[in-house]
């Protein structure tokens, strides 16, 4: 690949889609491609769900169909010799919501693909569909290029990201109303002006559906000069691109690559009373907030991991944080290693999470009930029933999200490792090293009643570093060798809904 290349043409093959008729939009495409030959080399852009429209209530059916789309696809790229771009519905293999997906096929296959960042909710697309996790630049012989997907047009940061990265062109697969047409061709000139880079933007026309869209599919040159436009027909416009274009009005100046760093992350610790006021504006058009907590001691990939997480289920996350006082009533008197200061500053420096707010208190009621959360998230090993916050934030109209940890991490395994100490926590049994001559201590929980709350249990005594852990939920006892003080342990058996009886 080489990556100062451009594609020599681009096009943009414009069309009325027929809601949830594959066969008839293959037809059009072909047909068209077949009236209106491209040049070899040409990349040609298609609309949003090109093949099938957005036909909500089939959504799932028409998706299982995209593997064959792909393959008609690729086989009038090769019939031609051109590039194809344009976005289907992607199914899960795993059964979750598809992706609002852009494809980019060539003569020789697959090149690549990105998924929509962004979904239309005034539409309800996010009722059909889940967002993309990045926005990856698609790598063809002709050098990198980005790719938006209708309602990204709004998100300019996503086209900055892409243009920073080394993008020249960006492609943009729309499904665009009429009633918007204006914002559709200023957005459009504004992506291409603001990166000074090619803009090619291919959208549907006539009435899809109940909907009329805009037509006016568009190139765009990197001084947001417009170099070829549609009307509101079925058309195939294409126009000559140079790198020599973008390299001029980038050599004189250069915004997109212009990243100071100007963000003082230390702003996003609120006290509450402050940051109840700054939800409210930030609520005031139906944004959604996230809630979760923890005491974040020692901060590792399974916390970062998490916290991303949690921050996709909404708009904005708020994290509660324990202070240091509460840290060691549910901790120990050892806890925390960091400061409730350092705490607080380390998270607010990570991307996901957009507030922190203190709590002294042995659980986050008194914050949850305050904040109204509209997500409350939580790991998944906490069964719904043992969540505190989740019977306030259900009855308020939201939900409540548990959330799988993907990373074998905890801040007690890493003091372990750093005081030279071995932590036996998920290792196999008979691999776990030995504790000498420490004896088998027997303890009374009640309030396990199945085999999750003997994995809940187990788990949470090896945490606190203990070994050979045998729970008997017959005898609701529990089983294990170490040194660990009662309040710590009951403590931590509270913070899983049991309790530790003396």
């Amino acid at each position: 690949m080489n990556k100062d290349a451009l594609f020599p043409a681009v096009a943009c093959l414009q069309f009325p889609i027929v809601l949830g008729e594959v066969e008839r939009n293959l037809a059009q495409v072909r047909n068209m491609l077949s009236a209106y030959p491209p040049a070899e080399d040409t990349l040609v852009l298609l609309p949003e769900i090109w093949a099938t429209g957005f036909d909500y209530p089939r959504t799932m059916e028409l998706g299982l169909r995209t593997p064959e789309i792909l393959a008609a696809t690729k086989e009038m790229a090769a019939d031609h010799r051109i590039f194809l771009a344009g976005s289907l519905t992607e199914a899960d293999p795993n059964g979750e919501a598809p992706r609002n997906t852009l494809f980019l096929v060539g003569p020789e296959g697959m090149l690549g693909s990105l998924s929509k960042q962004h979904l239309f909710r005034f539409w309800q697309e996010d009722r059909y569909y889940r967002c993309g996790e990045s926005e990856p630049l698609l790598l063809t012989p002709f050098g990198p290029i980005g790719g938006l997907i209708c309602y990204d047009l709004r998100f300019p940061e996503v086209a900055r990201r892409q243009v920073f990265a080394g993008s020249r062109l960006l492609i943009v697969s729309a499904q665009w109303p009429l009633i918007r047409l204006d914002h559709w061709q200023t957005l459009l000139r504004a992506r291409a002006i603001e990166n000074q880079c090619y803009i090619a933007a291919c959208n549907g026309c006539g009435v899809t559906g109940t909907m009329e869209m805009a037509g006016h599919s568009m190139i765009i040159g990197p001084d947001g000069q417009v170099l070829a436009q549609a009307g509101n027909a079925a058309a195939l416009i294409t126009a000559a691109l140079d790198p020599a274009t973008v390299d001029a009005q980038r050599n004189r100046f250069f915004p997109a690559g212009e990243r100071s760093w100007l963000h003082a992350d230390s702003s996003k610790i609120r006290d509450l009373n402050h940051l109840l006021a700054e939800l409210r504006l930030i609520r005031r058009h139906g944004n959604r907030v996230a809630f979760t907590n923890g005491c974040f001691d020692i901060l590792h990939a399974g916390h970062v991991s998490y916290l991303e997480q949690a921050r996709r289920t909404a708009d904005c996350l708020v994290v509660g944080l324990n202070t240091d006082n509460s840290v060691r009533d549910l901790k120990g008197p050892d806890r925390p290693i960091n400061t409730e200061n350092d705490r607080a500053r380390v998270l607010a420096a990570l991307g996901c999470v957009d507030y922190v707010v203190l709590f002294s208190e042995a659980t986050p009621l008194r914050l949850i009930t305050a904040i109204q959360p509209d997500v409350l998230v939580k790991g998944a090993d906490y069964e719904e029933e043992q969540i505190v916050g989740a019977v306030e934030v259900k009855a308020a109209g939201g939900r409540v999200e548990r959330i799988a940890f993907e990373h074998a991490c905890s801040t007690t395994a890493l003091i372990r490792t750093i005081q030279h100490q071995p932590c036996t926590s998920g290792l196999p049994r008979e691999i776990r090293p030995s504790h000498g001559d420490l004896v088998m201590t027997t303890i009374r929980i009640t309030g396990m009643k199945c085999q999750h709350c003997e994995q809940t249990a187990q788990k949470a005594l090896e945490g606190l570093g203990a070994t050979d852990v045998r729970i008997d939920l017959t005898k609701g006892e529990a089983h294990y060798k170490g040194t660990l003080s009662k309040e710590t342990i009951r403590q931590v058996m509270a913070d899983k809904g049991f309790t530790l009886v003396d």
